[in-house]
């Protein structure tokens, strides 16, 4: 699921050993996620769409 941070809060993500992206990431649907988001401390989003590549290949 991809949960991002609510406004303000600075949310550890114990399996990256780091905090939360403001942007948010993707993560394991499991107990400390589900707390998170039942407390408010995180939103549950889609996650965003990849962008497209504008890189251009050239044949030769």
């Amino acid at each position: 699921m991809f949960v991002v941070p609510k406004a303000g809060y600075k949310i550890p993500d114990p399996s990256f050993g780091d905090y939360l992206p403001e942007n948010g990431r993707e993560v394991e649907k499991n107990s400390y996620w589900v707390r998170r988001l039942r407390d408010g401390d995180v939103i549950h989003k889609n996650a965003p769409k990849p962008q497209a590549s504008t890189k251009k290949e050239v044949k030769e």
